[in-house]
């Protein structure tokens, strides 16, 4: 049984930082692409950052570009998101998301993905 749990989600004011970890378990780790999504209240789910099965490539929402950082960590299995300089806007709980196949590189889809962690909160203040 494939887990993703996340971490690290909390309250804090504007132009502050957080860093996400989630930890996954019960699948190949390292063929995989692995993504960050993030839902607020009223709206759709949305594509935050994604990082390749090598950790090589990355891609990122225009709106947290310059901001959000995504990297993985294979020797222990675990995807991270650093926030830095956040916004009221961002405000939102953070999933990730492991994708659906192999090999993956820029996948923005929520199709493209097969399992998802059960979030985490993250509140920033203005």
């Amino acid at each position: 049984q494939v887990q993703l749990v996340e971490s690290g989600g909390g309250l804090v004011q504007a132009g502050g930082s957080l860093r996400l970890s989630c930890a996954v378990s019960g699948r190949s780790f390292s063929n995989y692409a692995m993504g960050w999504f993030r839902q607020a209240p009223g709206q759709e789910r949305e594509f935050v950052a994604v990082v390749s099965w090598s950790g090589s490539i990355t891609y990122y929402a225009d709106s947290v570009k310059g901001r959000f950082t995504i990297s993985r960590d294979d020797a222990e299995n675990t995807v991270y998101l650093q926030m830095s300089s956040l916004k009221s806007e961002d405000t939102a709980v953070y999933y990730c998301a492991h994708a659906r196949r192999s090999g993956g590189i820029h996948i923005s889809q929520i199709k493209e993905y097969a399992y998802w962690g059960q979030g985490t909160q993250v509140t920033v203040s203005s």
